[in-house]
């Protein structure tokens, strides 16, 4: 066939091809490996020097007006097959908007809100400090000895560095009770405040994770006694687990810091299986607390025989767990969006008591 007549035939096809399909195969007929152009190409090294001279510049010639051709033919099928889908395709506005993925308050977050409302009900301000403490509000401070247990390297993360300032040995804090030290230290009695925020200890299972969410409570006043930590306490877990028939049962315990010092036990008991707190039919310690320990107040400056408190603490992830039946604290800092989504509070749900502290 001479290259005139394959030219003309193929721009032929190449005009006539009404679809992108179509356009394809006139393209792989034509300048596939097996296609017709490509075939008279490969010819070029079967011809001797005068004929490529003659032959070289057509077959070249008649590659390129058809691969033009293709190129052409192809702009215009797309742009035709645009118009007919934004034809086609129509966007009803009177219709409800679809459903989009939305973010969500996570548990923890949730639940410090609903503290920072119920104790902000009776007289608390939250009181913050940072994370990278000193040794001396960490642990000295509060009457903890050089030989404690939890100035130990495997349970307390030390930084290498020292405070260049004070010369103090930095660390990750154990507990928000240095937020106490720097409020007692900052201000005057009458104190009353708590404490929320991450914490750092070493250690890891299914109820523990080296960082987790802890808050603390301190009163500093004239005239406190334990009974008005008992009060504060069954107002503070009747409000967060809504239910009026929250038992407390206060054991003596031993803390550096609090003397004399309470591990506190709520009641609960077994319902269809699931924990429902109140009552006392079974135990279960919650968290510790104590009247504030003289040493403590006079390393604040603090004169004990005039002002005495109190202080507790207890794990916001687990009170979190407790309240709304999760059994896996590792779960809590996974990241999965299917938790979340299960678990996870709408930000509208705001923490109020008039309208109820959990959504």
């Amino acid at each position: 066939m001479e290259i005139s007549q394959l030219e003309t035939e193929t721009l032929t096809a190449i005009a006539a091809a009404g679809s992108l399909e179509t356009l394809d195969s006139v393209r792989v007929a034509a300048l596939g490996k097996q296609g017709s152009v490509s075939l008279l190409l490969k010819t070029m090294g079967q011809m001797s020097p005068e004929e490529r001279q003659i032959q070289g510049p057509l077959l070249n010639g008649l590659r390129e007006s058809v691969t033009a051709a293709l190129a052409a033919r192809k702009a215009v099928l797309e742009a035709a097959a645009l118009d007919q889908r934004l034809a086609s395709e129509r966007l009803d506005m009177s219709l409800p908007a679809p459903h989009a993925p939305t973010g969500s308050i996570h548990p923890v977050s949730q639940v410090m809100d609903e503290l920072a409302e119920i104790f902000a009900d009776m007289g608390f301000a939250v009181a913050q400090g940072p994370e990278i403490e000193d040794d001396w509000r960490n642990f000295t401070a509060l009457n903890i000895p050089e030989t404690h247990p939890a100035r130990a390297m495997h349970d307390t993360f030390y930084f290498g560095l020292n405070d260049a300032a004070g010369g103090k040995r930095m660390l990750l804090r154990t507990h928000t009770s240095p937020v106490q030290i720097r409020t007692m230290t900052s201000q005057r009695p009458p104190i009353r405040i708590i404490a929320p925020g991450r914490v750092y200890r070493s250690d890891s299972d299914a109820t523990h994770t080296p960082m987790f969410h802890q808050v603390e409570g301190l009163v500093i006043d004239k005239g406190i006694h334990l009974g008005h930590l008992k009060w504060t306490l069954e107002t503070f877990l009747k409000a967060f687990f809504e239910r009026d028939d929250v038992t407390l049962r206060l054991r003596p315990s031993y803390f550096p810091f609090t003397e004399p010092s309470v591990e506190v036990d709520v009641g609960y008991a077994w319902i269809n299986g699931k924990r429902v707190m109140g009552g006392s039919e079974n135990w279960m310690e919650l968290l510790g607390s104590g009247m504030v320990h003289p040493k403590v107040l006079t390393h604040c400056g603090i004169d004990p025989m005039v002002y005495s408190g109190f202080a507790f603490g207890v794990g916001v992830d687990r009170l979190a767990m407790l309240k709304y039946g999760m059994d896996d604290l590792r779960a809590f800092f996974d990241g999965d969006a299917r938790w979340l989504a299960h678990y996870g509070f709408d930000a509208l749900d705001v923490p109020t008591l008039s309208g109820g502290v959990s959504p």
